[in-house]
Parts: C-alpha cells; sequence; structure tokens
C-alpha cells in the first residue's frame, strides 16, 4: 500500500512564501510602471495593474487545485498533457492572431493566451516521464534521440510563430539531461560552438582562417611535444596551404586571402585526418575532427546570420557584440533601460517616482524590462533584494529536487529550475546590456496572464510532487 501524507503539512511553505512575495512584489512594479494619474486607485480593471491582479487572484486559485490533484494524474498523464501542448502550437500557427510580429496567440474578445508559455512545463512532464520509465538507459542512441525530440520538437513550432526567444528557453533542458548523466563533453562543445558562433561575428574571416588553424597545432603540440611527430602535422597541413595559395597566385583566380586559407586548412586538415587514423592516434583524430567542424561551422556562420535571423534579431546582436552602434533604433530599448538603472542610485527614486518610467522611455517596461523600474525606483539595494529573493528560490528549488526519492519528480525538479533560472538570466541580462534583447518574461513580475499562470504551474506542480515525496509514484 503507497504511504499516505498530510499534503498541507508537508508542502514546502518557504517555497510558496517566496512566489507570493514575488508576485506581490511584481505587481506593485506594474502598478508603477505604468501608473496613471486619472486611474489612481491599484484596483483599477481598465489598467494593466488591475487586470495584473485578476490574474494573480486566478493563478492562486489554480495553485490551489493543483494541490489538491493526486500526484499519480501528472505521471500518468503527462504525455497526453505534452500531446494536448503540441497541437495547441500547431493550432496557433493556423488560428492564431499576430502580436509583435509573432503568430502566437490565441484571442478571445479582449483576452489572449499564448500556448508556448504553457508547453514548457508539459515538455518537463514528458521528459521526467520518460526518463523515470522501467528499461530507460541514458546512454544509448535511441534515448538521445527520444530525449532531443521531446525537448526540441515544441521549440521548432515555436521557432514557426517566429517567437525566437520562447524558443530558446528549450535549450535550458540540457542542464536537466547533465544532472541526469549526459557527458560533460557536450556541454563542453555546445560552449565551443556559441564561442565560435561570436568569434564568427566580431572578427574578421582572415583572422579567423588564421587563429584556428595556430590553435588547432597548439592542441596537437600539447598532446604530443615530440618534435617529429609534430613536425610531420605541420607538414601535412602547410603543404596543401602553399599549394593553395600557389595555385590562387599563378591561374590568378582572385579569391579572397581568407578563403585560400579556409580552403588550404580542410585540405590540410583532411590530410592530418588521413595520418591520424592510419597511425592510429587516437587524440589527433579527435582534434582534426573539431577542428574540421570548427572551420565549416564558422564558414557557415555569416550565410546563417543573414539568412536565418530576422532583421530586428541581427540588429540586437548587432549591437550587443559592438559590431554596430544604433542607440537610438536596435539599441534604444536597452540604452534607455540602463539610464533607468543607473539613474537609481543606491536606494532608488522611490516608488512611483521614476521618470524614466512616468515619461515612457523604456519601452515595454511592464513587461520585457520590468527590471529597469526595479531599479530606477528601488535602486541597487532593491535590485540585490529582487535578486537575493530569485537566486534563493532556485537554490530552494534544487535541495527539494535532490531531496525526492522518484527520479520523476527530481527530473522534473530541475525542469523547474532551469527553465525558471534561465528567464531570469536572459531577461535581466537583456536590461543591463549583456544579453540580446529576445523578448521573454521574468516570472512572477511581468505583466501578461500567460506567463504568470504558466510559471504557477510550473512550480506548484513540484511542489505538490515535492508534499508527496514519500509516496509512491507509479509509472
Amino acid at each position: 500500500m503507497p504511504r499516505r501524507n498530510n499534503v498541507w503539512a508537508n508542502i514546502d511553505w518557504l517555497t510558496v512564501l517566496l512566489f507570493l512575495v514575488l508576485v506581490f512584489m511584481g505587481w506593485l512594479n506594474i502598478y508603477s510602471s505604468v501608473y496613471n494619474e486619472e486611474h489612481k486607485s491599484i484596483l483599477d480593471i481598465t489598467q494593466r495593474y488591475g487586470k495584473q491582479l485578476i490574474w494573480i487572484g486566478a493563478a492562486l486559485l489554480i495553485a490551489f487545485v493543483i494541490l489538491l490533484i493526486e500526484t499519480n494524474f501528472y505521471v500518468f498523464f503527462a504525455y497526453i498533457i505534452y500531446g494536448v501542448m503540441i497541437f495547441s502550437l500547431l493550432l496557433v500557427l493556423v488560428a492564431g492572431t499576430e502580436i509583435n510580429g509573432a503568430r502566437s496567440w490565441f484571442t478571445f474578445g479582449g483576452f489572449a493566451i499564448q500556448p508556448s508559455e504553457f508547453c514548457k512545463f508539459a515538455t518537463g512532464l514528458a521528459l521526467a516521464k520518460y526518463m523515470s520509465s522501467f528499461g530507460f538507459k541514458f546512454q544509448r542512441f535511441k534515448s538521445y534521440i527520444t530525449m532531443g525530440a521531446i525537448i526540441f520538437l515544441p521549440a521548432v513550432f515555436i521557432l514557426l510563430q517566429n517567437d525566437t526567444g520562447s524558443a530558446l528557453v528549450y535549450f535550458s533542458f540540457i542542464l536537466v539531461l547533465y544532472r541526469e548523466g549526459l557527458s560533460g563533453v557536450i556541454l563542453f562543445f555546445g560552449s565551443l560552438v556559441a564561442l565560435l558562433f561570436v568569434l564568427a561575428l566580431v572578427i574578421s574571416n582572415f583572422v579567423l582562417a588564421i587563429l584556428l588553424p595556430f590553435a588547432a597545432l597548439v592542441v596537437f603540440f600539447i598532446l604530443n611535444p615530440r618534435m617529429k611527430q609534430f613536425l610531420n602535422v605541420l607538414i601535412l597541413f602547410l603543404v596543401p596551404v602553399v599549394l593553395v595559395l600557389g595555385l590562387n597566385f599563378i591561374f590568378k583566380l582572385n579569391y579572397q586571402p581568407a578563403t585560400v586559407l579556409t580552403i588550404g586548412s580542410l585540405a590540410g586538415g583532411v590530410g592530418i585526418l588521413i595520418f591520424s587514423i592510419r597511425k592510429k592516434i587516437r587524440n589527433y583524430t579527435i582534434v582534426t575532427l573539431v577542428f574540421l567542424g570548427s572551420v565549416l561551422f564558422s564558414v557557415s556562420v555569416d550565410y546563417a546570420f543573414n539568412n536565418f535571423l530576422e532583421p530586428y534579431h541581427q540588429a540586437r546582436i548587432n549591437e550587443l557584440l559592438g559590431i554596430k552602434s544604433d542607440p537610438l533604433g536596435a539599441g534604444y530599448n536597452v540604452n534607455q533601460s540602463k539610464i533607468a538603472i543607473g539613474s537609481g542610485g543606491m536606494w532608488g527614486k522611490g516608488f512611483l517616482n521614476g521618470t524614466q518610467t512616468k515619461y515612457d522611455f523604456v519601452p515595454e517596461q511592464s513587461t520585457d524590462f520590468i527590471f529597469c523600474t526595479v531599479g530606477e525606483e528601488w535602486g541597487f539595494a532593491g535590485t540585490l533584494l529582487v535578486i537575493g529573493l530569485f537566486l534563493t528560490l532556485f537554490i530552494r528549488l534544487i535541495f527539494l529536487a535532490e531531496r525526492q526519492r522518484s527520479g520523476f519528480s527530481r527530473i522534473y525538479g530541475y525542469s523547474v529550475a532551469v527553465i525558471l533560472f534561465f528567464h531570469f538570466m536572459v531577461n535581466i541580462g537583456m536590461t543591463i546590456g549583456i544579453m540580446p534583447v529576445i523578448g521573454i518574461p521574468l516570472p512572477f513580475f511581468s505583466y501578461g496572464g500567460s506567463s504568470l499562470w504558466s510559471f504557477t504551474i510550473l512550480l506548484f506542480i513540484f511542489i505538490r510532487l515535492d508534499a508527496s515525496r514519500l509516496e509512491h509514484l507509479s509509472n
């Protein structure tokens, strides 16, 4: 017989309290960010702060209902919930309403709901269900394919809605896989890809064509400092490069130096790869494959950047990396946000006294840029308080996840933590200019019913699972 517990006595009330405090602080900041002298009442439902109060009331009701539901419900219906959410993502592409350039919303009169927000908790449930199922083995190729499909299928459909920011959130699930056994090598290569992407944008192709081979040769020497072996590799690399340079000069092909060096590097890399395989030098083979992949990836970055990203995304990335400066265009929001945060000083200008807020200098200040209201009116001390509350919540969630007895609850708990952390990190990062502006809300702070309800569902399912952690969950 499963062991029954008093759910209400076992609820982690610290997590609930953190949730309530963050939601209340978010509501006050929404009120301040869109404050209207003609509608001073914080309960005025014709204004955003009044509507947010309705969303908060509904969120508390949703949380209460979630806590009443038996935990096995979430295990048993995990795939069904996921399937319904995937269907909603497909349906919104056909019957959805386009808002701010993204077809991501269902509208019913004056009410709008965004399915992509709710798909996050559904993905967490489905991933937890699969990875905790009987016979699951992490290192099998089939497992990687299935986990990848569960995580990135909704991301693909969200990309089709032209909502890149929400799609990127799903990459945070990789941290859940890492906790459950994903090799750190994969994380390393993922970081290498991100680094190469940035390098390919900020430095010239010619410099990159020199930098990558030089880095590879240094690694070769470190792995095997014997001069004879290293000279063999160096000759195998330089001969094709010199040959390509000579052909370009003799036949007056007029290729750019960067192109010539890239072609020569690829030819030299193939020569080293053949040599490494024949000599059975495993380390050299791996390094050469990484080198060849890096060269091909760096070459493709320019094409991908110009053909797959929307112009406004390109402009924001260029602004972030300092490639181009456009303080009145792509960089306007971030520039005004940094001015607002900086003007708050240590203690802030005081509640309802933010001049950047009152004169609408910062667009989307009640949604994507809500954090700049905190900085301007509460100052550095207020931002530290808010960040401290969020970090306390994340640490608490990790602690709760680690104490779970079932794999399902642990995996879902980590999913909750990484999703909330990704939103927190990127949203605050973009308001202070260290992250690209991709338009994702700050959990429990940003205005909007869809985001608040989805974060509430996400969090309180885990609170419910934790309250019954001593019970047996049936898969």
